[in-house]
């Protein structure tokens, strides 16, 4: 292997921090040393690469030449890989305990309930869930895996899809055997109350105004009702006999087999987005992190093959 050619760190630490902020000031700021600092470690790295990397205004401001620009974004990347390699060196070595962050709705309705089959097939596992509806920072939490809804496309991250997602509507038996306001077709949802779930962080989520158009159906005023922060509280309204809301297929939970709730009729809109499990490229094959990679593709799989057959 031939030996690397690069420059100091301290000096593309400078430099990429004076770029990000386009301004040796404030570069320094964070850096905790001075402006003067900060500029004499840019011309090093200038000096170093033959090559200036800023244009020094005359508003005593800085911009980057076309050459910079590239080197910073680049630059950036490679800190960012760093910081992450480090701040995973630095904790605890335990290497049969992972985290997952993932939604509240989907760790309630469909990974706490399954985490006793991980544990029959690998005991020595220790798994600790934790929810959010952000974007995990890996580099930064103490995260191992996260698993989100999303379109996919997650830059320097492994990527797994695990289930495509299908909405439909829900009420429990009480409300469709109800005589006077029959519940047999989606036009008949205009003699209910519909149950909505606003969630946060979700964008193109599918409400009941997209879905009745999906289905063609008018006529159906889709404002009034109850309006809940998490599927599984609409889903606990419905099966309370509340009104009906929309479930999907992957967080419907035990709800249709249990016979709480059921589908009136079969019509059924996709959603815009699937549900992906991402973790660092880096980490993706760690024994712990494999395992549970392996069997959450195996529970994902015989989900929607259920799914499927219902």
């Amino acid at each position: 292997m031939s030996r690397r050619h690069l420059p100091p760190l301290a000096s593309l630490r400078a430099f990429e921090a004076a770029a990000r902020h386009r301004n040796f000031e404030k570069a320094g700021d964070e850096l905790a040393v001075t402006a003067s600092a900060v500029g004499q470690h840019v011309r090093s790295l200038e000096s170093w690469l033959r090559r200036p990397l800023f244009i020094r205004l005359p508003s005593k401001g800085v911009a980057l030449t076309e050459i910079g620009e590239r080197y910073a974004a680049t630059i950036s990347q490679v800190l960012d890989q760093l910081n992450e390699a480090t701040a995973r060196a630095l904790r605890p070595e335990t290497p049969n305990v992972i985290t997952v962050s993932t939604l509240p709705s989907f760790a309630l309705n469909w990974l706490i309930p399954r985490l006793g089959h991980l544990k029959e097939r690998a005991p020595h596992l220790e798994v600790r869930v934790e929810v959010s509806v952000s974007l995990t920072d890996f580099a930064r939490e103490n995260v191992d895996i996260a698993i989100r809804s999303g379109s996919g496309g997650y830059p320097g991250l492994q990527s797994d899809l695990l289930m495509e997602e299908n909405f439909f509507p829900v009420c429990s038996a009480a409300l469709l055997d109800d005589p006077e306001r029959p519940l047999r077709e989606p036009a008949d949802l205009r003699h209910h109350i519909l149950l909505h779930e606003i969630p946060e962080g979700i964008p193109d989520f599918v409400t009941w105004p997209r879905w009745l158009a999906a289905v063609g159906v008018s006529g159906v005023d889709a404002t009034r009702g109850p309006r809940f922060s998490h599927t599984f509280l609409a889903l606990q309204a419905a099966a309370s006999g509340q009104g009906v809301a929309l479930a999907t297929n992957v967080l419907i939970g035990d709800y249709l087999d249990a016979g709480r709730l059921i589908r009136p009729f079969p019509d059924q809109v996709r959603g815009p987005h699937q549900y992906y499990l991402v973790c660092p490229e880096a980490s993706a094959h760690r024994p712990a992190i494999a395992a549970f990679r392996r069997w959450i593709r195996d529970e994902a799989a015989a989900h929607i093959g259920l799914s499927a057959g219902s």
